[in-house]
């Protein structure tokens, strides 16, 4: 069964710690790029972190810029997001996706990406 599988939010404090893991099944993640996206309760879905798969290149939202490690371990076909330094404006449910397009496409119009992922709550609360 081709799936992308996310997990790995729950709830933690202001300024804890998180890694969101987006493992894929059926196919190989080598050749997508992988996305990262979030959506809160009432806002707009927003693009957060990406990683190509030509040569790794990363890209962050300006909002998480510093705080948050995207990385690809190919070897176990997953893709992880490190989330550090964590506010209660990181809580939503984040997604990733997987797209063949690239990650400059994926973040303007996250329809093109050609799999999602079901989503994991993050909630940053005290």
């Amino acid at each position: 069964q081709v799936q992308l599988v996310d997990s790995g939010g729950g709830l933690v404090q202001p300024g804890g710690s998180l890694r969101l893991s987006c493992a894929a099944s059926g196919f190989t993640l080598d050749y997508y790029a992988i996305g990262w996206f979030r959506q809160a309760p009432g806002k707009e879905r927003e693009g957060v972190s990406c990683i190509s798969s030509s040569d790794g290149s990363t890209y962050y939202a300006d909002s998480v810029k510093g705080r948050f490690t995207i990385s690809r371990d190919n070897a176990k076909n997953t893709v992880y997001l490190q989330m550090n330094s964590l506010k209660p404006e990181d809580t939503a449910v984040y997604y990733c996706v997987a797209g063949t397009v690239g990650c400059a496409p994926i973040a303007t119009r996250p329809s093109m990406a050609d799999y999602w992922g079901q989503g994991t709550q993050v909630t940053v609360s005290s």
